[in-house]
């Protein structure tokens, strides 16, 4: 995977974090979505994070990487847990993202 397209997931996934955290909040039940909720955040802070320092060539990314999947990882697992279609759809965001990452450090090492 090349940087551009990765950058470009990342992007992609904190666009549809964010989208399922505000949709979250318009749900029946919105204490059973705070878990959902937070990943969401952490998630979307993670991937823009990351992106903004892939752009400006920042250097050794990997750690930064591997934290990123973590919390894709953790917000793909709660997201899919819920019916919601954002929450679906956030999930299998988050999930292209944790491959994207995994292939681009697989590249790298």
């Amino acid at each position: 995977m090349n940087i551009d397209a990765l950058i470009t997931t990342l992007y992609s996934c904190r666009k549809a974090c964010l989208f399922c955290a505000d949709a979250c909040l318009d749900e029946e039940d919105i204490a059973d979505m705070s878990t959902c909720i937070r990943l969401d955040h952490h998630c979307a802070i993670l991937c823009a994070t990351t992106a903004d320092l892939l752009v400006q060539s920042y250097g050794n990314m990997d750690e930064l990487l591997k934290l990123c999947i973590e919390a894709c990882k953790a917000c793909a697992d709660v997201c899919s847990q819920h019916k919601h279609d954002h929450c679906q759809k956030c999930a299998a965001s988050c999930q292209e993202c944790v491959t994207a990452c995994e292939n681009y450090l697989s590249r790298s090492a």
